[in-house]
């Protein structure tokens, strides 16, 4: 037996599949896959979902790369293309349930979004990106997983879904965090649970990746935030660290979580936070 980091993180030979691929944080978690073997079918919304597989393909390799642009609030078409996905690669090894509408339709960034104001519609779409679509794919991907006895889920949740926002973060800022996303990133937790328990012994494994406070800017040090910004001066120094995440800092544990690096872990929820749910 090796006990090689090359071996035992390794993900060669195998299929992943990520939603919200076209996201900051989704790039990232297929840029983490494919620089360490997988193939890689990514779905996303946005026109940048075709985008970056062209440059995926260039740096790659075009065997490696399928993309699927793919409005995942359409029951249907999501489930048609699951079921495409499984037929055209002979089955999905890992699965990534990242995709998350964050905008002001899920109540980000607006008065609309706060506990007295957000209505019907918008917890509705929360709870679609946190519990349905990641129900979904588990059912139907995850279920070939259980048929074929071996796979891998991983749901990527927030600290939101541990810890509650303070709202001193937010004070005398636009920026706003909805209680519906809280709501729906713990459920995923939950979700993650449910399905490590039942199906554990069908050979199929599932934990949470969780992210704290991340920023899409290449420097992930003091330079990371505008400190004329007092939300994210805020953000920053809430971190036992004094400062916000970048992507890259997500791959390490996306891959341990992926690989046989943690082939006995499952049902657990792996916290990415600089320290932030501590304290």
């Amino acid at each position: 037996m090796s006990y090689n980091a090359s071996d035992i993180f390794s993900l060669a030979g195998r299929t992943a599949l990520v939603t919200g691929a076209s996201g900051f944080i989704g790039r990232t978690l297929c840029e983490a896959l494919l620089d360490n073997g997988a193939r890689v079918v990514a779905f996303g919304r946005s026109n940048r979902t075709n985008k970056e597989a062209g440059i995926w393909r260039e740096r790659y390799g075009a065997d490696r790369i399928i993309a699927r642009r793919l409005d995942m609030y359409d029951r249907s078409a999501l489930e048609n293309a699951l079921r495409e996905i499984l037929g055209a690669t002979g089955g999905i090894d890992i699965l990534i349930n990242n995709a998350h509408e964050m905008g002001q339709a899920t109540g980000f960034n607006t008065k609309d979004g706060s506990l007295e104001n957000a209505g019907f519609d918008q917890w509705e779409r929360n709870l679609t990106g946190g519990v349905h679509w990641p129900a979904t794919t588990t059912r139907i991907v995850g279920g070939a997983m259980k048929s074929a006895g071996r796979g891998v889920i991983i749901n990527v949740a927030s600290m939101y879904g541990i810890v509650a926002p303070s709202p001193l973060l937010y004070a005398g800022t636009e920026f706003l965090n909805p209680p519906g996303y809280s709501a729906a990133k713990a459920a995923m937790l939950a979700l993650t649970r449910y399905t490590a328990s039942f199906w554990g012994r069908d050979g199929v494994r599932c934990n949470t990746l969780v992210p704290g406070p991340f920023s899409n800017m290449e420097d992930s040090g003091d330079n990371s935030v505008d400190p004329a910004n007092p939300f994210l001066t805020r953000l920053k120094e809430r971190t036992c660290l004094g400062r916000i995440g970048a992507p890259r800092e997500l791959a390490g544990a996306l891959v341990f979580l992926a690989s046989d690096a943690s082939s006995y872990m499952t049902g657990q929820a792996l916290i990415i936070d600089g320290g932030w749910t501590i304290i």
